[in-house]
């Protein structure tokens, strides 16, 4: 992730951010209600997200790039913060059951290989949900928000992606149709527009969420590759 992405500690931080956060949680917990004894990695800005299964899972991580904010967890052995390379997973093979990235792929500076590490360390019965501004909706082209820095992808664009490094789309969902004003009478009515959205407009929700699983099949050659340290630091007292 070579862009910098802009601000997501504040905004997160903001009454617009907070209900950002929960429509995105309400929709990740329809797509996994429940990942008992389950081992799941956050790529990109996902700590605000995996408090959903933090008390259930085997072991929640979240990784995050060095000039990204870093989110702090409570000390515990099963949930932790760490600042590594993307591009280059601090992790063995096979080791997630799921991997959720968000605010992530939109600022890699190599998304083909990013995602190439999410498919060695998921399991190959292990599941990928990918979350990236909408082109066609209105977030992406809003500056005052994360989802208006970086790459845009059209439901179609992220599907063609993933495909092409080896994941099968499972399925598709998309969120946040509420526009991204700050204005109280939107941030009131924002359930009523996410229930409108997915049933009047799917085509342009804020964001475009797609799940994915190993495709152990696909006769896709990944060439030779320079080999890179992988190394890990975790914040000291996490």
């Amino acid at each position: 992730m070579g862009q910098e992405v802009h601000g997501l500690d504040h905004f997160y931080a903001t009454p617009a951010g907070a209900l950002t956060a929960r429509l995105l949680r309400d929709r990740l917990r329809l797509l996994w209600p429940s990942l008992s004894r389950r081992s799941v990695l956050g790529l990109g800005y996902a700590s605000p997200f995996l408090r959903l299964w933090r008390e259930d899972a085997a072991r929640c991580v979240a990784l995050v790039p060095q000039h990204l904010p870093r989110w702090r967890w409570p000390r515990s052995d099963a949930s932790c913060t760490a600042v590594g390379e993307e591009e280059a997973l601090p992790f063995p093979d096979l080791m997630f059951d799921r991997i959720l990235l968000v605010h992530g792929l939109e600022h890699a500076e190599n998304a083909r290989r990013l995602l190439r590490e999410a498919w060695r360390i998921l399991k190959d019965d292990g599941r990928l949900l990918v979350i990236v501004p909408n082109r066609l909706g209105l977030w992406a082209h809003m500056e005052r928000t994360p989802f208006g820095h970086g790459h845009p992808y059209s439901p179609h664009q992220l599907e063609a992606l993933l495909q092409r490094q080896m994941f099968r789309v499972a399925r598709r969902d998309a969120a946040l149709f509420v526009p991204p004003f700050r204005s109280r009478l939107l941030l009131r009515s924002a359930g009523a527009w996410e229930r409108l959205g997915v049933r009047l407009a799917p085509g342009l929700a804020g964001v475009t969420m797609v799940e994915a699983e190993k495709d152990c099949f696909a006769a896709v050659t990944a060439g030779a590759m320079r080999t890179r340290r992988r190394r890990v630091v975790v914040p000291e007292g996490v």
